[in-house]
């Protein structure tokens, strides 16, 4: 019996659009190059690929090639024989033997080098490979997956990556969308993050948001995407009393005053003395305040997210501000 696909949550066109295509090519024997901002679920993808298609009763194996040095990367994937090198003391499978007849996802894959790039090239075209240290070709059976977070088409114009092994990897290509793109998924997924965090600790409901968080949640720009939701989300629900809605969210933990380096080289937040006393410590505040937002526009030409980074803001913050002072803030989207 096939396996339950894990529930991918989202409603939006853009995100229903990406699942049909995901569901075109799943059962097709041809490798597939998944693109994606970090944390907008390829490893998700990449399961659902596979659980869709014929190999779902056989292997589905992973690596992350960001995470393994270059200097054993080759032996991890095509294995190695015994005496290959010091400390090989027997042979060694690699994940294209383990994954024969089945699936394998390489995440990261614009970091392996250009040796590794060149043997998966061979494999994908003969399906064919030699272990470390070893003389015979074996042969496999293996569909090939691979997610990237960067521009592939660039690095190979550069020579950094293979022009021969992406047009091999690119018989189709899932782009994935950010999650700034997918407004309508927003709610649903923080609802979904906030009820299973609820549930972890034990606690009998979820009260809610208040409509000021859904509006500030909707409004953030999600560099981190759905993994950066889900580590808000989860920390708003266990910083609040079980019985209240979450009235107030945090997008970034390590916005402290007393953060190591906050006060170095003369950053935001420095202690400096400009007036003379006595002063009115919240008026002084306040122009200092409205001085340095507007002089940050102005830098950034009106970019609000711009003006934001000049200040060492978030975006959420940075539009706080703007409205505190009922400032015109500029434009968010102009680049």
């Amino acid at each position: 019996m096939r396996p339950d696909v894990e529930r991918m949550i989202g409603e939006s066109p853009v995100f229903l659009r990406t699942l049909e295509q995901v569901s075109l090519v799943a059962p097709l024997e041809k490798p597939v190059l998944i693109v994606g901002e970090r944390g907008t679920g390829k490893e998700l993808i990449a399961s659902r690929l596979h659980f869709l298609s014929n190999r779902w009763e056989s292997h589905f194996l992973k690596m992350n090639c960001a995470a393994i040095s270059e200097s054993i990367m080759e032996s991890e994937l095509f294995g190695h024989e015994a005496g290959a090198f010091t400390g090989a003391t027997k042979t060694h499978h690699g994940r294209f033997e383990r994954a024969h007849g089945g699936t394998l996802f390489l995440d990261e894959l614009a970091t392996t080098s250009m040796l590794v790039q060149e043997k998966l090239l061979r494999v994908i075209e003969y399906g064919e490979f030699e272990r470390v240290g070893g003389n015979k070709t074996l042969n496999c059976d293996v569909r090939l997956i691979a997610a990237t977070n960067q521009d592939l088409p660039r690095l190979a114009d550069e020579g950094r990556f293979r022009a021969d092994l992406l047009d091999r990897l690119a018989f189709d290509v899932l782009t994935l969308p950010p999650l700034r793109e997918r407004e309508e998924d927003i709610l649903l997924l923080a609802e979904h993050f906030a009820i299973n965090m609820a549930k972890e600790l034990d606690r009998e409901l979820f009260a809610g948001f208040s409509g000021d968080v859904q509006d500030q949640l909707i409004n953030y720009d999600w560099p981190g995407n759905v993994r950066e939701l889900k580590n808000v989300v989860e920390r708003c629900v266990y910083r609040t009393e079980p019985e209240d809605e979450v009235a107030e969210v945090i997008f970034d933990p390590f916005t402290s005053p007393w953060r190591p380096g906050a006060y170095e080289n003369g950053g935001p937040g420095q202690p400096t003395v400009s007036a003379e006393l006595p002063v009115d410590l919240k008026e002084h505040i306040k122009v200092t305040e409205i001085n340095l937002i507007d002089n940050a526009l102005e830098h950034a030409k009106h970019n609000q997210r711009k003006a934001a980074d000049l200040l060492g803001l978030t975006y959420h913050q940075f539009r706080g501000y703007v409205k505190k002072y009922n400032l015109v803030g500029g434009n968010a989207d102009e680049e």
